[in-house]
This record gives structure tokens, sequence and C-alpha cells, in this order.
């Protein structure tokens, strides 16, 4: 099983080790394009004026963005599920796993990223600012720098199944090829009504959750199985590529 989050806008700064080394991350394969995008961030850093424009920034932002994008090449890493923070990552609560569930997460999650693509849970990157819609000066608009690469790198890594978690604009980075078995997730209300900022929640209680039993899943089958007995509701029709993950208990916006 595979399970792709997005990332969060937020993250915790420094790291344990330095320098993050692309190379050592999972999809290998994605090399060529988290170096271009590497380069392009540091270039685009000694333009302060160009990164505000590019990435849409306050001038109380402007500082942090310039510092953490000029250092890509030399900065610390961090395990990517702990570097971002947020809602969902506040949820999910890597921090305070034991380590069993956290060399789960290292095996079955991936976090898809603006800059790096999608790279392990465990994998030490960088702080870094980007989002998925921005576009990088010398480089093509990021969904045909990265789709293609993306899903080949995907259907590579040959996973059982994937249970994608991303949001439709980072799920549009890397579309999980046709050949591999997966299933989108859509958080709703018990009455069907789609929920926008209460879902990163629910999507990090889920994978805690996975982290914690580390169930055996390998098919959308086995997945609506687990989420029966574990009291989840996850509902879907076996043709349909959407499963609606139902929650009715909103939290305290963060």
């Amino acid at each position: 099983m595979m399970i792709l989050l997005p990332p969060s806008e937020t993250k915790r700064p420094g790291g344990r080790r330095g320098p993050a080394d692309p190379s050592a991350w999972a999809l290998p394969d994605l090399l060529p394009q988290r170096e271009q995008m590497r380069d392009a961030l540091v270039a685009l850093a000694a333009d302060h004026a160009q990164t505000r424009r590019v990435l849409k920034l306050s001038d109380k932002r402007l500082a942090e963005a310039v510092r953490d994008n000029a250092a890509l090449r030399s900065a610390p890493g961090m395990p990517a599920v702990d570097r971002y923070t947020g809602v969902l990552y506040d949820a999910l609560g890597a921090g305070a796993l034991d380590g069993y569930a956290r060399r789960w997460l290292g095996a079955h999650v991936l976090v898809h990223s603006a800059p790096f693509g999608p790279v392990g849970a465990l994998d030490e990157i960088p702080s870094y600012r980007l989002g998925a819609g921005a576009s990088v000066p010398g480089l093509p608009p990021l969904r045909r720098l990265w789709a293609e690469a993306v899903s080949a790198a995907l259907a590579a890594a040959a996973p059982a199944f994937v249970l994608d978690l991303r949001s439709e604009a980072y799920a549009d980075l890397g579309p999980v090829p046709a050949g591999v078995p997966s299933a989108y997730v859509r958080v709703v209300t018990a009455q069907g009504k789609a929920l926008n900022h209460f879902n990163k929640h629910a999507k990090g209680e889920l994978v805690r959750r996975l982290a914690v039993e580390r169930p055996r899943i390998g098919s959308r089958r086995t997945m609506l199985s687990w989420a029966a007995r574990a009291g989840v509701e996850l509902r879907g029709t076996e043709d349909s590529g959407i499963l609606e993950l139902v929650t009715d208990q909103p939290t305290t916006r963060k």
C-alpha cells in the first residue's frame, strides 16, 4: 500500500543533519527534476522583488522565503513528516508515534511537494517556499515539469494499491497511472457535503490510525474491510475511483 499526502505551507525550521541529499529520497528517477527545481529556486532567491511576485508573498514572509530557498543546496534536512506543520500534520502527530509506527510511515507514505515531487515520509528534506500553483522563472509550468515524470515513477514503484489523500492541485502534478489500483479520498459529512478546511484534520487522523494499527492493505476491498472493522466510515462503490471519508467532527482552525 502507498499513501500520497499533500504538503503544508507551514514548516518547521532547521534540521538535524545537512545538507539534505535529494539522491537519497524515494522515487530516485525524479532526481533530474528535483535538481532543476532546486537550482531554479536558488536563482530566484537572488531577486527579492521577483521572489515576492512569483511566490505571492507579503513583506513579512519574504525574508524567510528568500533565506530558505537560497540555502536549498546546503540546508539541513528533516523528515518530511516532521518538517510540515498545520492541521493535517498536527492531527497525524508523527513526532509522538513510536518507532514501529514511524517506520510504517516511512515504508508506506509519500508527501507530494511542489519542488521535490513525492518524497518519503522519513526522507530528510530542507525547508523551502513554493506552492503547486507557482510559475518559476526558467522552468516550464509545474504540471508540465512533474506530471509525466511522477506518474512514471509511481508506475515503476508498482504499489499494490494507492490511497490518494492529496488535494486536486497536487494530484494534477502527478496523476496515479491508470494501471495502478488506487482510490482518491474526499472528506464529506454524513449528508455528503464536501468539507474544505476540516478535511485536513480527518486525513491526518486516518493516516495516524493506519500507522498505529499497521493493517495489511493491498486493495480497495481490503481498505474498506479494515475501515469497517476499525469504525472508520469509508464509503464507495467497487467501480468508482473515489472513496468518501465521512466525518462530522470539525475541529478548531489552527
